[in-house]
């Protein structure tokens, strides 16, 4: 511990204010893993099989129920779908891409500000580099020639304390963007497979 507020009083003020870009980032990153790992772990293919099941059987408001038994976003867009089953083909395409639209923003919130961050994290510490560089060599004109060498590794300690915490916070932002990115778009694929699905479902049951 010592060693690192060591390290953040030679690169202060920026090191703290990159500090606190980390702590942002930290929470986004926390909270949208939690947000991901709670709302979105279902097995599409087989909740599908269940309802295809119990429409090809008539019993569409068992397969309702099944949607209402937990407040996934999944079973929510499919529920969408089902209320609709009996006005059409039309209405539950239009059902669907309702819920979707609301659903798929809530899927991406805050992912791209992580991108934003590691710009900011960067040039905090560019920022923070410059400010360094500056204070050494402006000090070195009117010190003593036995002080110069302590001001120049001072100002140059404080420039790449700067330069390191300021990279290193830009490598989790887009770490953490690549993989929760990634994560969004597969889900999301996920789910318009799934209402594929379901539309093609309804179009089957009508030609019946």
């Amino acid at each position: 511990m010592e060693k690192i507020w060591h390290f953040l009083v030679d690169g202060a003020p920026f090191s703290f204010i990159n500090v606190a870009v980390s702590a942002v980032v930290l929470a986004i990153i926390a909270e949208r893993v939690i947000f991901i790992l709670t709302k979105y772990r279902v097995n599409s293919r087989e909740f599908m099989a269940q309802i295809r099941k119990l429409v090809q059987a008539g019993n569409v408001d068992r397969a309702i129920k099944l949607c209402e038994a937990a407040p996934l976003p999944l079973l929510q867009v499919v529920k969408a779908g089902l209320t609709q089953i009996n006005r059409g083909e039309e209405a539950v395409i239009a059902s669907i891409e309702e819920r979707m639209s609301e659903v798929i923003p809530e899927l991406e919130k805050r992912i791209p500000a992580l991108w934003t961050l590691a710009n900011i994290a960067t040039l905090v510490g560019l920022l923070g580099t410059i400010s360094g560089l500056i204070k050494s060599f402006g000090a070195l004109e009117s010190a003593n020639p036995e002080q110069r060498a302590a001001i120049l590794a001072r100002g140059i300690s404080e420039a790449m304390y700067n330069t390191a915490l300021g990279l290193g916070i830009a490598v989790l932002c887009m770490t953490a963007h690549l993989l929760l990115h990634g994560a969004a778009k597969r889900i999301k694929q996920d789910m318009e497979r799934s209402t594929m699905k379901l539309e093609n479902l309804v179009t089957l049951r009508r030609a019946q």
